[in-house]
């Protein structure tokens, strides 16, 4: 980890401890510490997490969070599974992948209803969809559960990996370049660079994980009464996040000075143009839920492709218990 980074994850942590009045090792106050770790960098795609702590709502419940941020090399299962954090954010294929590896997890609501995860390329590009990869090199995490899906789903025999960089200065360069994206992100870096560009949701494909917090199966049993109040109050701060930013992209801006006010805007604005937190019900009722079908088509495609080897218990990976009636 480089001294930048760790200054950021440290800065970024001591601030949220003083933003929510967090101690880790004792109720302060009455409150009782959590913790949430989350997949990346402080950003908007956490936003309602944040707001949650600006607005004080995880307060009302009785909480004091600490926002433990992520990067590239971080392992939000494996640090819940341990105990390291009560809560962190991921996707519902890579909750049930941990699972078949021997983590006790389970999803107490959806971050996200739908994946902003999609590949990038050039506006004149030759790949208009996903077939057209064969012949094409894409860079990627090493390792995606979603490339495995599309080459096994349009039979791309030739198709190459290259390891991600976590930038768009390839793409820039390269006007052949193709990479894996999240389109509230990459696409505002790209075209501010001058680059016209077009992007291809992974979820488009029917590969459509959900994005959610879970906590360990343990933490659950031990402590409903918390896990209830922690998915309350996050819901609570998501249903403020999309209908005014400003306070908690005033917090991040703090905690990660790279963000300008114009990417944030972007990114809030893809977020709810693209429904990604809210589903396709314009009321906003789906915020937060899981629904057991969608489960169970991901567990099969996870079974399809050999990424589980083993049969789990598809009931226990999530639980609908906290999420407001519908």
């Amino acid at each position: 980890m480089t001294r930048r980074l760790r200054h950021l994850l440290l800065t970024t942590t001591a601030i949220l401890a003083l933003a929510s009045g967090c101690s880790r090792h004792a109720d302060v106050g009455g409150l009782t510490p959590v913790s949430l770790q989350t997949d990346w960098y402080p950003q908007p795609e956490h936003g309602g997490f944040y707001d949650a702590v600006v607005k004080g709502f995880y307060k009302d419940e009785g909480l004091s969070v600490t926002i433990v941020p992520g990067g590239p090399y971080s392992n939000a299962e494996q640090q819940v599974a341990v105990g390291a954090s009560q809560f962190a954010l991921g996707s519902s294929d890579h909750l049930m992948e941990g699972m078949a590896n021997g983590e006790p997890l389970v999803a107490v609501a959806a971050t996200m209803q739908h994946d902003p995860q999609a590949i990038m390329v050039h506006t004149q590009s030759p790949v208009k969809n996903f077939a057209d990869l064969n012949g094409h090199a894409i860079a990627i995490k090493p390792g995606s559960t979603w490339f495995r899906y599309l080459v096994k789903r349009y039979q791309l025999k030739d198709v190459r990996e290259i390891p991600a960089t976590y930038s768009v200065a390839n793409f820039i360069a390269d006007p052949n370049y193709i990479q894996q994206i999240f389109v509230t992100s990459e696409p505002f870096f790209a075209r501010k660079a001058g680059a016209d560009c077009r992007t291809l949701l992974i979820s488009s494909t029917g590969y459509d994980p959900y994005r959610v917090f879970f906590t360990s199966q343990s933490y659950l049993h031990a402590h409903p009464d918390v896990v209830a109040r922690f998915v309350r109050a996050s819901l609570r701060g998501w249903r403020d996040y999309m209908n005014d930013p400003t306070a908690a992209n005033a917090l991040l801006s703090k905690l990660n000075p790279a963000m300008s006010a114009e990417q944030m805007q972007f990114t809030w604005q893809a977020l709810k143009d693209g429904r990604f937190i809210t589903g396709a019900d314009p009321s906003g009722a789906g915020l937060g839920q899981l629904d057991p079908k969608r489960w169970a088509t991901m567990y099969q495609q996870l079974r399809d492709l050999g990424m589980i080897d083993k049969p789990i218990d598809l009931q226990s990976a999530y639980t609908l218990q906290f999420l407001p009636a519908r």
